[in-house]
């Protein structure tokens, strides 16, 4: 798979003969947080399409996320880093990831000015799969039925996503958030199409863990997650090794209260994590997150956590 960042480094590409995009492509546009059954299924579509043209699949996304662009801290919690979002796109055999910087100055293309810059003059769009509801640009006039109309003219045609449901429910990442946030871990994951897991890089932490007798991995965390409290946890190592343990992820009340963090407690570990990369698969919800008195209260509290996580895998390892 190729990443091009940037209108810039698409521009470079699209006027060389030896471009991926030299005889133009099949796209899609979102932000597929999560890269969920709903974001499969147009992804398949793009494939298909791209296979019977015998062009390149490419995917649009933007960094940051457009709500997040307008809501700052307000805006929903992402399911995946965007690392991790590459990953996921890479695993589901897309081609080419287009990833734009949404900023005051992309905010301010007018849809025609969109379709005319990115999709015809860079990507040479062939075939483009957009949901109906799909609006764009800074005058809102960008829509399903504008694409279609300067496709007949521009050479490209226009589908719709197909729509999938689960418990006859359209599949979203705000559905996924919304169930992550009541702990309804298998439902979400029956959404993701495998259990919720976080990627990261584990780093180092102020040590606080290993004071008080339960050393964790510190997993870097960019922006706020999509679940808070603590959770029984399997781990896959760099070298594949799987561990189970436990994690908290949400703000550490008790300690700062100010920056998100993951941090993973192993059973059965005595090695150092800090460097590599580990995918932390959430398994079970044992508690909210909560600030307490003092550090031996939080201390108490979490051997009582690894007493109820090594139960839960007794019965569920």
């Amino acid at each position: 798979m190729r990443l091009i960042r940037s209108l810039t480094n698409l521009k470079k590409l699209s006027g060389r003969g030896d471009s991926p995009l030299a005889s133009g492509c099949v796209a899609t546009i979102g932000n597929f947080d999560g890269v969920h059954l709903g974001h499969q299924t147009i992804i398949e579509q793009v494939k298909s399409k791209a296979a019977a043209l015998n062009l390149p699949s490419v995917v649009m996304i933007f960094e940051p996320q457009p709500r997040e662009f307008f809501q700052g801290m307000e805006a929903p919690p992402r399911l995946f880093g965007f690392r991790q979002k590459l990953e996921a796109l890479r695993a589901a055999g897309v081609d080419i990831v287009l990833c734009l910087r949404f900023d005051a100055a992309f905010r301010s293309y007018s849809g025609m000015g969109f379709i005319n810059d990115v999709l015809i003059d860079g990507l040479a769009v062939r075939h483009l799969v957009v949901g109906d509801d799909f609006r764009f640009g800074c005058d809102r006039a960008g829509d399903f039925r504008l694409l279609e109309e300067v496709g007949k003219t521009a050479g490209y045609s226009v589908e719709n996503t197909r729509t999938v449901t689960v418990a006859g429910e359209r599949v979203s990442s705000t559905r996924i958030r919304n169930l992550l946030l009541d702990n309804e871990l298998q439902k979400a994951e029956a959404l993701l199409g495998k259990p919720y897991c976080i990627r990261g890089k584990v780093v180092y932490g102020r040590q606080l863990g290993r004071q008080i007798g339960a050393p964790t991995a510190n997993v870097l965390l960019r922006q706020m997650p999509a679940l808070r409290g603590v959770y029984v946890v399997g781990v896959t190592l760099a070298d594949g090794t799987i561990k189970h343990g436990v994690a908290n992820i949400g703000l550490r009340p008790t300690v700062d209260g100010r920056q998100p963090a993951l941090e993973v407690h192993l059973f059965d570990f005595t090695g150092t994590l800090y460097g590599q990369r580990i995918d932390v698969v959430f398994r079970h919800g044992l508690r909210d997150e909560e600030k307490f008195e003092s550090i031996d209260a939080l201390k108490a509290q979490i051997a009582r956590d690894f007493d109820a996580a090594k139960a839960w895998l007794a019965q569920h390892h």
